[in-house]
């Protein structure tokens, strides 16, 4: 899919319609939870022993692709903010003709 490198689209911060450049994010790899967060304590308290899993496994490939993680900077106020991401296999920042 081909998206423009500039839009003009809403700006919550300026309140108003304006032009925007994009550019594309990389998705970082989801991180792990504090070691000593209440919810990995009580993980670990639940699979010590002879116990099975707590919940099903997760099984199966998952989304066949990731969304985007798109930024928008406003050319008036140089704020940068997002939108809904959408599925897309192939994405490529293009230039207006």
């Amino acid at each position: 899919m081909k998206y423009p490198k500039t839009v003009r689209t809403y700006c919550p911060v300026c309140r108003k319609h304006t032009e925007h450049s994009v550019k594309q994010v990389k998705k970082k790899a989801r991180g792990k939870a504090h070691p000593m967060s209440q919810s990995v304590k009580r993980f670990e308290r639940k699979i010590k022993g002879y116990g099975s899993f707590p919940r099903p496994n997760p099984k199966g490939e998952g989304k066949p692709t990731k969304k985007l993680d798109l930024r928008f900077v406003c050319k008036e106020c140089k704020k940068m903010h997002t939108k809904k991401g959408f599925r897309v296999k192939k994405f490529e920042l293009s230039a207006k003709e």
